[in-house]
């Protein structure tokens, strides 16, 4: 697949960029198996000095790596400069934080003193998608170039200008050559370095059957992966939610990043007592979003990544229709330049419409009734996908009884979702597994070695 920036909103080619060789990427491959041990042993004192300075450069050129992903993908730039703002917070909290979280760790036990030290593994292979260019490579350099791995990243095909950037911003702030290097490289270039020995994990953001390739192949070479993968998450509405916010949360969990986030409130299961009252604020709501050029501050929505994204979502939309869902606002390409979609509510998604346990990648949301709270969570958790969701009640502690019987990786109260340096993310079922960010992300490719002095004699 050829690496192309191209601007969605126009369908202007911008930019295009040859794949890298396989003996360029074999070249690559070996310069990062050598960097390792002088990057594993560098003092981490250093390694936070360039992290940290990384970050203050993400800050520093906010403007231009904004202006980049709003062209390349089409995220409004308030949004874009928001991302670049969290993925400056994640490289700054590693920075500050990695050294605490690596610090060798007494472990209790009856047979001796003992304690776990952590030890980076080697040269890391990471595959990120294109809706959050920068966040989605800060949330893996962040933790894992601190524990003293090094990595060789393959950013996705549609946003090569803002890998090249983040790649010169790591190289600005003093990362030594090899340490972190972006390929542009097709699937099978991928597969070949995952088999290559010298590579020791593997990480990949996107879909089900990237995960299903990229995982099957880790297994068979018997290699750690962490696996980030699409999502469906619920946004359950209860009787005593405060509506005014419940519908202002559901505008921002699905419209935000213009429906293009894994974990997005896309499945809206309201109570019955409630739903007429919701669907009426939600859907004047998502009317009056603002569709249009995202470099406009005054948008409030842009288009998809892609003419094949929306062509895919309109298929989707299509197929509901045709077993029966009932489309009650939008549900039409808007305009004939660019990837642009209506905001689009559906209802009557019955569990025999291929709809049901679909993602909808893009501003479409789905409505559910349901009849109690028991009723709400068996929808909820009737869905292939596991990533998060979100409750609303004005009962905290109700709130989170239901929460706790949520089948996904992250649930939020009020709010549709939150991404933090010190939060864990990451999902279950068929959203993957293993965690990214806190300190669960950076001990996901840390090798934790026992050592123990034991104090039982050898007649026991």
């Amino acid at each position: 697949m050829p690496y192309r920036s191209v601007n969605p909103a126009t369908g202007e080619v911008l930019k295009t960029f040859a794949e890298h060789t396989d003996q360029e990427m074999m070249n690559a491959l070996t310069v990062a198996d050598e960097a390792f041990a002088s990057w594993a042993s560098c003092p981490i004192e250093e390694r936070a000095r360039i992290i940290s300075g990384a970050a203050q450069l993400l800050i520093e050129r906010q403007s231009e790596l904004a202006k980049l992903a709003t062209l390349e993908m089409g995220k409004r730039i308030a949004e874009s400069r928001g991302e670049i703002q969290l993925s400056a917070a994640i490289l700054k909290y590693f920075a500050e934080h990695a050294a605490k979280f690596l610090a060798p760790k007494p472990f209790e036990s009856a047979v001796g003193d003992a304690r776990l030290e952590f030890s980076a593994l080697g040269v890391l292979l990471s595959i990120q998608p294109w809706n959050y260019p920068y966040y989605q490579l800060a949330r893996f350099v962040g933790p894992h170039l601190m524990s003293g791995n090094v990595m060789l990243l393959k950013h996705a095909p549609g946003v090569p200008q803002c890998a090249l950037a983040f790649e010169q911003v790591l190289r600005d702030a003093g990362l030594p050559n090899g340490v972190y290097t972006n390929l542009f490289l097709s699937n099978d270039q991928a597969g070949t370095l995952i088999d290559d020995p010298r590579v020791k994990a593997i990480a990949l953001t996107g879909s089900e059957r990237a995960g299903e390739v990229l995982a099957s192949r880790a297994g068979k070479n018997l290699k750690k992966s962490t696996m980030e993968l699409g999502g469906s998450d619920a946004f359950i509405v209860l009787d005593d939610a405060d509506l005014d916010h419940a519908i202002a949360m559901a505008v921002l969990g699905r419209f935000g990043n213009n429906g293009q986030t894994c974990i997005g409130a896309k499945r809206f299961i309201v109570l019955e007592s409630v739903l007429n009252k919701f669907l009426l604020g939600f859907t004047e709501a998502a009317r009056s979003l603002k569709l249009g050029d995202p470099m406009d501050e005054s948008v409030t929505l842009g288009p998809l990544s892609s003419d094949g994204a929306l062509q895919l979502i309109l298929r989707q939309i299509s197929d509901a229709t045709a077993h029966g869902a009932q489309v009650v606002l939008g549900g039409h390409r808007s305009g004939k330049v660019g990837a642009f979609l209506e905001p689009t509510i559906i209802t009557n998604v019955t569990p025999d419409n291929p709809a049901y346990k679909q993602e909808f990648f893009g501003p479409v949301a789905l409505i559910f009734p349901a009849r109690d709270e028991g009723d709400a969570i068996a929808i909820a958790n009737d869905s292939p996908f596991g990533l998060g969701g979100s409750v609303y009640s004005t009962d905290i502690e109700r709130a989170k009884r239901v929460a706790s019987r949520m089948d996904t990786g992250m649930v939020f109260i009020n709010y549709p979702d939150v991404s933090w340096p010190d939060l864990p993310f990451g999902g279950i079922k068929r959203s993957g597994y293993g965690k990214e960010l806190s300190n669960l992300g950076l001990e996901e490719f840390v090798n934790k070695k026992l050592i123990l002095v034991p104090t039982i004699s050898a007649s026991n």
